[in-house]
């Protein structure tokens, strides 16, 4: 029987995106009232970024409500009508270059605008292998697993058999996508500037940039304003400089992605949380 939260999102996903989203900016100002810790790291993030100004400040917390209003229409909505909002992919040239040379293709595609809609995107295309985390709360799961599954699309859990699933993926000289900028557990990750600060960061996404046979590629979704869709946007990894880790030319090249658009990242996600040592 379905749970309570999950018919109100059944509910929601039903709703037109401007709706979602004008109720989204909404919910953004209440996260902020509601949440000193939420609040804190927003902020703090921010200013280790250099965005000091009220009105990216404005901005990113509106849009992290629209995340998540949209989420419900993303999951729940048969994919055809999830990609139908996509009003133009960039870079899409970048992708058939690397499948016609017969690369595997892996997607870094960080917690910039609606992260959600690239996999979505790239499955109307081909084959593509997620790497995800199952949220704490019981209900999502199965939810959550629904919505970013689906036609094309196969997931991997973020533990070491989904990990040979994501090789396997790449052996086939298929795609997949990771989220380069969550912290990973303890173990499996290095410390490397993000923004001026040590940040945690997964080694998994730096190692395959080194694979022979890989293209990676970094990719957000761009929202456009009144819940008019959203543009997807393929860049490629730009080149290491010298003596940089490849953890490192990851941030880097998050960063560079995130300037063009700061007010639709996650800067309440705290990035920069500390190992637990046990």
């Amino acid at each position: 029987m379905s749970s309570f939260p999950s018919v109100l999102m059944k509910i929601a996903a039903a709703f037109p995106l401007p709706i979602a989203h004008a109720f989204g900016a909404l919910l953004g100002w209440a996260m902020v009232g509601l949440s000193p810790t939420y609040r804190r790291h927003l902020r703090e993030n921010l200013e280790a970024a250099g965005y000091t100004d009220a009105a990216t400040r404005h901005a990113a917390i509106a849009e992290s409500g629209k995340l998540l209003a949209e989420l419900p229409a993303m999951w729940l909505r048969p994919q055809a009508s999830v990609t139908s909002l996509v009003r133009e992919i960039r870079g899409l040239e970048l992708v058939d270059a690397a499948r016609a040379q017969g690369k595997g293709i892996v997607f870094l595609t960080p917690h910039l605008g609606c992260f959600e809609i690239t996999a979505k995107a790239a499955a109307e295309r081909f084959p593509i292998t997620v790497l995800y985390s199952p949220p704490k709360l019981q209900w999502l799961r199965p939810v959550m697993e629904q919505g970013r599954g689906g036609e094309n699309v196969r997931l991997a859990s973020a533990d070491l058999a989904g990990v040979r699933e994501l090789l396997a993926a790449l052996k086939r000289r298929e795609t997949v996508g990771i989220l380069p900028d969550q912290v990973p557990g303890e173990g499996a990750g290095e410390w490397a500037d993000f923004f001026g600060k040590p940040a945690y960061t997964m080694t998994l996404a730096a190692r395959f940039t080194q694979r022979e046979g890989v293209e990676c590629l970094i990719a957000y979704g761009e929202r456009l304003p009144w819940g008019r869709g959203y543009i997807v946007h393929v860049r490629p990894l730009p080149e290491a400089l010298e003596g940089e880790t490849q953890t490192r030319r990851m941030n880097r090249a998050l960063e560079m992605l995130i300037h063009e658009l700061p007010g639709q990242y996650l800067w309440g996600y705290n990035r920069y949380k500390k190992l637990k040592i046990r």
